[in-house]
């Protein structure tokens, strides 16, 4: 497929984060590639100028994304339309237009929206798939969304809308899984088996040819409950003598802030960030949450550091035990504690496993070879579409 000139969708977040991130590298990739990129935006932070009625009618069907998009297909005449996030401005009227104007569509599944209007798998520190293939009416008795029953009720009625109307099942050529286990919990939320392919993140992260001692732990990430910070912090306690370095901002870091031993670096940049890993032991994920693909953890590959995971989800895919890396359960502060403790007595050990993290991150994880899975499902969509085949 030659420079075919590709569309990418995406309601950017108040507070960017990861998902943000690998929008804004896939798209760069492509133009790096020679494919012409138009881009349609939203921003959650343009919320503020609506008022609730407005707002919930937008997320149900957007009349206004609905015109633009057929306008703009047809003005720029895409091959194919990538989106990435269309919650809540963009709205699945976009899929409508698409397949009024017969442009295939491709979407990536960041989160767990589809199955979960939280997004997460989540509920009050705890994993929890009560919507998972069912209406999602669970969600709004307990108001999972923000915490919010009315602005619960919207997600959830705009995921009934939808899979009644088809959306979900017509509307879409193709689903980008990060890893087998999303597929799968997709696949049970009653996503297409046949249209879902998998396709992880990639990062672009230089081989260090001249490796310095490593020393320390390192997490990087949003300061959010469900990254599991209460564990680190609880885990670090018992560990004294160690460093661990924390970047990221949010307001769940009081904990981990709190623990001796810790320097909080604030938010910092990719460069900084990469600074880090190659300086660091391990890097710690103990999310208690599922993580759909935490964009750490290939960076982490990338600059050759072990990763030390909650055993839990995509995680627990990704992260081979005593190969690239140490796995604990969920939540168990004291095997954590353990953990870290032997990863500092056995470097050497950990080296070996960052040196193994390097090469499975060559081998899966780079933007070269990314581009290859990525131009092979935009293929299967487009020439679907254009024989006017659908899988039933």
């Amino acid at each position: 497929m030659d420079a075919a000139r590709v569309l990418v969708v995406h309601n950017a977040y108040r507070e960017a984060g990861g998902e943000d991130s690998v929008v804004a590298d896939e798209a760069a990739l492509l133009v790096r590639k020679g494919h012409e990129v138009i881009e349609m935006r939203r921003d959650n932070r343009d919320v503020d100028g609506l008022g609730r009625v407005s707002l919930a009618a937008q997320t149900l069907w957007s009349a206004r994304t609905h015109r633009e998009t057929l306008e703009l297909l047809r003005r720029c005449r895409p091959e194919v339309v990538h989106v990435h996030n269309t919650l809540p401005l963009i709205s699945p009227s976009l899929y409508w237009a698409c397949a009024e104007a017969g442009v295939p569509v491709v979407q990536t599944l960041h989160n767990f929206r589809l199955a979960c209007p939280q997004a997460m798998l989540l509920r009050d520190g705890r994993l929890c798939e009560s919507c998972v293939g069912h209406t999602p009416w669970p969600a709004l008795r307990h108001g999972c969304y923000r915490g919010s029953r009315p602005q619960t009720a919207v997600v959830v009625g705009m995921l009934a809308l939808h899979r009644r109307l088809g959306t979900y099942r017509d509307k879409i050529s193709r689903y980008i899984a990060l890893n087998e286990f999303s597929r799968q919990k997709f696949v049970q939320a009653g996503l297409p088996a046949q249209r879902i392919v998998v396709k992880p993140n990639f990062a672009d992260v230089a081989r260090n040819d001249a490796p310095g001692p490593r020393a320390g732990f390192l997490f990087v990430g949003r300061l959010a409950p469900e990254k599991g910070l209460e564990v680190l912090a609880q885990a670090w306690t018992a560990c004294p003598g160690l460093a661990l370095r924390v970047a990221g901002a949010g307001a769940g870091g009081a904990s981990i802030e709190a623990a001796p031993g810790v320097t909080m670096l604030g938010s910092v940049g990719q460069p900084e960030v990469q600074r880090e890993m190659r300086g660091a032991l391990a890097l710690v994920l103990p999310s208690i949450c599922y993580e759909n693909f935490p964009r750490t953890l290939v960076e982490a590959f990338g600059a050759g550091l072990p990763v030390i995971a909650s055993r839990l989800g995509a995680m627990a895919e990704l992260v081979e035990p005593g190969v690239t890396g140490l796995l604990f359960e969920p939540g168990d502060a004291r095997e954590l504690g353990e953990l870290l403790r032997w990863a500092a007595e056995h470097p050497d050990f950990m080296a070996r496993m960052g040196a193994t993290a390097r090469a499975r991150f060559e081998a899966l994880y780079t933007p070269d070879i990314n581009y290859e899975f990525l131009i092979d499902i935009y293929r299967s969509a487009i020439d679907e579409t254009s024989t006017g085949r659908r899988n039933p």
